[in-house]
């Protein structure tokens, strides 16, 4: 038998004498996978980088349910539906056929959808999406995903099985050569224009605008981060050149100092090359084709008001909008609207109770 002790700040259950033998197996798969996944990624000159990511750090999940269900006793396998008693296994090539990611979630997380699985929803779809499709622009809009993905993996890794099996010692921050510039974030915009990212695009669009705030703007979710030099005065204080703050133990000053440099330098999610992008009465008439009520100019007032999708008008900063579904054009003054958006406001009005709880009245029937 195996015997388990407290230890640790936040008293972390590890086992004193190991894990059977198909734990040890998935947590040393779980962890080359991670770390193969890092190392794809953060490879210079690599092209279509996030794809290879994405296979990596799926079989790192994989590997890490597996575990977690072999140590509940739990076969992670497809059963077959039978009629009697017995409990008989899909298999394949005479194998049983194991749960996959998509089985994994809906076994370890059951009704619940918090941030960390949404992300990995979102990251499975999308390999399913460009497994056959070479994207390689698509990869600086999806770093927040992918790297939530890594930090996610290591928590439930150390929660469940103790600090010695961390990540932590083994990865380091990639280094940057330089910002992109103009001319090449143009360029990225003409291919994501085309036929070929299309439907890459709507996914990840549709998949952003669909979630709830709470979600989208969680770490756990999407982790987008800037670097911040630090400087010391003293040789022994240069331990660490970035650090990375748990807003939930940061003083109140801290927070206040970290808010004012946010204000200076904001990543936000934006539609990607904004493309599909729709102005107020456009977005109305899609909204008459789509719902059963009559809709006007002031439906969309109302339902831009209620959702805080854009700042009031005149706003002193119209720029602070709720990105995956409204964005402040510059240029012309004015606000224009996401596909995302559209499909928001078909789902949320297209009952009489929607309507009303969304716009603040009853709705009239065409």
């Amino acid at each position: 038998m195996t015997q388990e002790v407290q230890f640790g700040e936040n008293g972390i259950r590890e086992m004193a004498r190991g894990f059977p033998k198909t734990v040890r197996d998935n947590l040393e798969k779980c962890r080359s996978a991670a770390i193969a996944g890092v190392a794809a990624y953060n490879r210079p000159g690599s092209r279509f980088r996030t794809a290879e990511y994405l296979v990596m750090i799926s079989i790192a999940w994989i590997a890490l349910f597996h575990a977690i269900f072999y140590r509940r006793h739990r076969l992670p396998w497809f059963r077959r539906k039978t009629s009697g008693t017995g409990v008989r296994y899909i298999k394949v090539d005479g194998e049983p056929k194991y749960w996959d990611l998509s089985e994994c979630l809906k076994q370890y997380y059951s009704s619940r959808n918090p941030p960390e699985r949404k992300n990995l929803e979102f990251l499975l779809g999308l390999r399913n999406k460009i497994e056959h499709r070479h994207l390689p622009e698509l990869d600086a809009s999806l770093y927040g995903e992918c790297q939530a993905a890594l930090m996610n993996l290591e928590k439930i890794l150390v929660e469940e099985f103790g600090r010695r099996y961390a990540l932590t010692d083994q990865l380091a921050i990639a280094l940057q050569f330089s910002q992109s510039n103009p001319a090449e974030k143009k360029r990225v915009a003409q291919v994501l224009a085309s036929e070929a990212a299309k439907t890459v695009k709507e996914y990840i669009e549709q998949f952003r605008g669909n979630l709830p705030s709470t979600v989208l703007n969680s770490t756990k979710y999407s982790f987008n981060v800037f670097l911040v030099p630090r400087v010391v005065n003293r040789k022994n204080a240069a331990d660490v050149a970035v650090q990375f703050v748990n807003v939930d133990e940061a003083s109140e000053e801290e927070l206040n100092r970290l808010e004012k440099l946010n204000v200076l330098i904001r990543e936000k999610h934006i539609p990607i090359a904004n493309l599909d992008l729709f102005n107020p009465s456009q977005v109305v008439k899609k909204m008459e084709d789509r719902l059963p009520f009559q809709v006007n100019m002031a439906t969309h007032t109302d339902a831009w008001k209620h959702f805080k999708v854009r700042p009031p008008t005149k706003d002193s900063q119209p720029e602070r909008t709720r990105s995956e579904y409204c964005i402040y054009d510059g240029v012309h003054r004015d606000y224009v609207y996401t596909q995302a958006w559209v499909e928001k406001l078909v789902s949320e009005l297209s009952t009489e109770d929607g309507y009303e709880n969304v716009i603040g009245r009853k709705p009239r029937v065409k």
